[in-house]
């Protein structure tokens, strides 16, 4: 019971810290590279890496980059991007 117990607070952190990183750009949900590498546990330039030289399993519609105005944008929102 316990340890189902611990899980389940797991899973909800998990969750939360999932949820609070999804931002929403051109009518799509959005995770920003950094915040993915966070929460894989690497590197940002190593995730970015995995995807070029993956790119056939990475579809289109999973990755694109955010114009300067939409990099405003996310600053503006989210202060802890201003270092981007």
């Amino acid at each position: 019971m316990e340890k189902e117990l611990m899980t389940d607070k797991l899973k909800e952190s998990l969750d939360v810290s999932v949820q609070s990183r999804i931002l929403y750009f051109r009518g799509m949900q959005v995770v920003v590279d950094r915040d993915l590498a966070d929460l894989y546990g690497v590197e940002t330039k190593r995730l970015n890496e995995a995807v070029k030289r993956n790119i056939k399993r990475f579809p289109e519609r999973y990755r694109f980059q955010l114009s300067q105005n939409e990099m405003s944008e996310l600053v503006a929102i989210c202060d802890r991007f201003a270092s981007l």
